[in-house]
């Protein structure tokens, strides 16, 4: 189990704590905007689309986001599982930087400047990802309110 099939199923396991976190904000979300909806003649299907998800966007894009992040930036876990197999095409990211770094001949800053590029490429994709779904997450907190 110590390769990359256990760190995979490690991984999907964990996705179902995004369902517990989920759980505990959808239970916030208070029943009398659906009720309220119903009552002006709003169908199920649109209760959920122009209530339930807008006010849904920030728990979606936060379980998006660390769905995403966990296992992408992931070093000491990856690192204790994939260093038995020796084998630098199942690493991490994070974990290959580090072994980059470690295992060089010589000093640590024979490949420093490789190592500084590979830590700007991985910020990159979480970025980008935060700045798109940071509209979302924003909207979402603002998209709708209870006056009862």
């Amino acid at each position: 189990m110590l390769n990359l099939g256990g760190l995979i199923l490690v991984y999907v396991g964990g996705a179902g704590l995004g369902f517990y976190v989920a759980k505990g904000f959808f239970d916030t979300i208070p029943r009398s905007l659906d009720e309220a909806a119903e009552l002006d003649g709003s169908t199920k299907w649109q209760v959920f689309t122009k209530i339930g998800l807008p006010l849904s966007k920030p728990m979606i894009v936060y379980t998006a986001l660390t769905t995403f992040m966990a296992p992408w930036v992931d070093f000491i876990f990856s690192g204790i599982i994939l260093s038995t197999s020796g084998d630098p095409k199942t690493y991490t990211i994070a974990y290959g930087l580090y072994n980059m770094l470690s295992s060089s001949k010589g000093s640590a800053t024979t490949y420093f400047a490789q190592f500084v590029a590979g830590c700007v490429i991985t910020a990159i994709p979480i970025t980008i990802l935060f700045v798109i779904m940071q509209k979302f997450y924003v909207s979402g907190i603002t998209a709708g309110a209870d006056n009862g």
